[in-house]
């Protein structure tokens, strides 16, 4: 098993040039660049290093659906949700996975970007902590350290969270913790609890740890702010999309089909992904952000246009968010349109 590198968990909003990394994909002997006969190439930067998250993806490489739809699909590592889309904006890759938060927040500032779906729609931001802390509800976080990375979504809104719960933010102390770093501060006692994404960071701090975690979920406590979601660029959406209506149609499917068979997706990710968790750990993560997907919305990445109002409100009144606009400035909703 190769080794994982801790993801941050609400995706950072400062946009700085995205890493060069290694791609991974179903076929690590293909030459770069160059699609199979018969298909074009498509490059996906995911938001951070792979984690369970991602698994639908490497499902679909490994059963074909992105082949059958005629593409030769390039899985990437990334950076954080800011740098992904900036490498979007900057047509560094052809599609970006990334958070809606840092996506509306990268268009406000002119970026030429757009989502064409959002998959967790249930967002996964969290307070988490060690169950033995004995946290269950807002309330309970008074006095205690809190670990948050600023610029994060979280953290600009975790001060109104407190409020709308009844808490007075001062008398809940933040520390100012690098993103890569809030796994260690939590695992080793140095805050009580951490701002992120449950999905992702509780089961690396099980597995460190031997200890069960918890978490309070903002959109259990009256604030739920869109998650991650498959970003392109506007003169591609313009250019290819037939392409990129293909891309979202195998993604879609990807989802639905590995949500029936996790074990099999865990297998096609620990297979074609490079730096992943431990089975055991991947399999938490995905089984947590299934939980996420709104089988209300029909098939995974469709959206209801009351969801994205519901995430610029949030934003508008607690991001400094200025004049958001209408959800069309940041979502196209053609592309997952029923037919």
């Amino acid at each position: 098993m190769r080794s994982f590198i801790a993801r941050t968990a609400a995706a950072v909003l400062l946009l700085s040039p995205i890493a060069g990394t290694a791609a991974c994909g179903a076929d690590k002997a293909a030459e770069p660049g160059k699609a199979a006969a018969g298909s074009e190439k498509l490059t996906l930067t995911l938001n951070w290093v792979p984690y369970g998250e991602h698994a639908p993806f490497y499902y679909g490489l490994k059963k074909g659906y992105y082949k059958a739809e005629g593409i030769d699909l390039e899985i990437k590592p990334g950076n954080g949700s800011g740098n992904v889309i900036k490498a979007v904006d900057q047509k560094q890759t052809d599609i970006g996975w990334a958070d809606t938060p840092v996506l509306i927040r990268s268009v406000a500032t002119g970026m030429k970007v757009k989502s064409v779906g959002v998959f967790l729609q249930k967002g996964p931001t969290s307070i988490q902590f060690l169950a033995d802390k004995n946290i269950k509800s807002p309330a309970d976080l008074k006095g205690k350290t809190v670990g948050g990375t600023p610029g994060d979504a979280i953290y600009v809104t975790f001060p109104a969270w407190l409020k709308a719960n009844g808490v007075d933010p001062k008398d809940v102390k933040v520390v100012n913790v690098d993103a890569a770093g809030k796994i260690a501060a939590l695992a080793e006692g140095r805050v009580d609890a951490i701002q992120g994404f449950f999905h992702d960071q509780s089961p690396t701090i099980e597995a460190k740890t031997n200890k069960k975690m918890d978490r309070l979920l903002y959109a259990d406590w009256g604030m739920n702010l869109l998650g991650t979601g498959i970003v392109v660029h506007d003169d591609t959406l313009k250019a290819k999309s037939d392409l990129i209506k293909k891309f979202v149609r195998a993604t879609q499917k990807s989802w639905a089909e590995a949500a029936k068979d996790v074990p099999g997706a865990v297998d096609a990710m620990a297979e074609l992904a490079d730096n992943e968790p431990a089975k055991a750990v991947l399999t938490k993560q995905l089984n947590l952000g299934l939980t996420l997907l709104d089988a209300g919305s029909g098939q995974p990445g469709v959206n209801a246009e009351s969801k994205w109002t519901e995430t610029l409100d949030i934003m508008a009144k607690n991001a400094d968010l200025k004049d958001p606009g209408a959800p069309a400035k940041y979502w196209d909703k053609s592309f997952t349109a029923a037919s």
